[in-house]
């Protein structure tokens, strides 16, 4: 069994429009056997996304966080203290702080982080896509 945090925009284009995702991403997420690990930092992200108006979703929040879980088998990665020290040793490489939370907790977790985004390769971290 392998295990995998997916990046926020990862479990968005699942849900929406999964012909994004490459076939290697589509492959480890529809096993089984893959451990997929969505973040609360993901959810704080679509939350925060929502209410400044800089994301729209065709179902409301909790229902696709819910989704997420109970329909397609994610397990839920809560962001703790641990990940906090990991994020406070990364070097600036990515502004983004939702992302480079994401990373954090992808080498607290020793887990490879699934995402599209070519900025999170310059962290040492294992990128999937």
């Amino acid at each position: 069994m392998s295990r995998v945090l997916i990046d926020t925009h990862v479990a968005l284009w699942w849900l929406s429009t999964p012909e994004r995702l490459s076939e290697t991403v589509l492959a480890l997420l529809l096993d089984r056997r893959t451990e997929v690990l969505f973040s609360s930092v993901s959810t704080t992200e679509m939350a925060v996304k929502l209410a400044i108006g800089k994301l729209t979703l065709p179902i409301p929040l909790d229902e696709l966080v819910s989704d997420l879980f109970h329909r397609d088998g994610f397990i839920g990665l809560t962001y703790s203290h641990e990940h906090a020290l990991e994020l406070a040793r990364l070097p600036l490489h990515h502004r983004d702080p939702f992302d480079r939370m994401l990373v954090a907790q992808a080498r607290a977790e020793n887990v490879p982080m699934v995402t599209a985004d070519r900025a999170i390769q310059g962290y040492d971290v294992t990128v999937t896509w």
